[in-house]
């Protein structure tokens, strides 16, 4: 079992920038995939960006693409989402999400592990 815990959810003006980072906790040994995904009110959730176990692939949604960097410390156990240039549209619940393997994913039903969510508002 892996725990996760966002954390550095918050408001922000447009144009801003956010860092928001997960800590994951318990069987972290394993081999595992990291993401960040999103859920705006109304909305389904939506992929964001994944990175695969080592840090040497990373994939971003086409909405926050040379915006967003998504970055892992696989000695501290945290993954980390750097937010640039945001926009009110970036406004969601952002949740990190974990699934035990080598590759990276954009599909949230790939994800076994998730956290309970921060909130990022983005003011226009």
């Amino acid at each position: 079992q892996v725990q996760l815990v966002e954390s550095g959810g918050g408001l922000v003006h447009t144009g801003g920038s956010y860092r928001i980072s997960c800590a994951a906790s318990g069987r972290t040994d394993s081999s595992y995939v990291a993401a960040w995904f999103r859920q705006a009110p109304g909305k389904e959730r939506e992929f964001v960006a994944t990175i695969s176990r080592y840090g040497g692939t990373t994939e971003y949604s086409d909405s926050v693409k040379g915006r967003f960097t998504i970055s892992r410390d696989n000695v501290e156990n945290t993954v980390a989402l750097q937010m640039n240039d945001l926009r009110p549209g970036d406004t969601a619940v952002y949740y990190c999400a974990a699934r035990v393997g080598s590759f990276p994913s954009t599909r949230a039903y790939d994800y076994d592990y998730w956290g309970q969510g921060t909130q990022v508002t983005v003011s226009s």
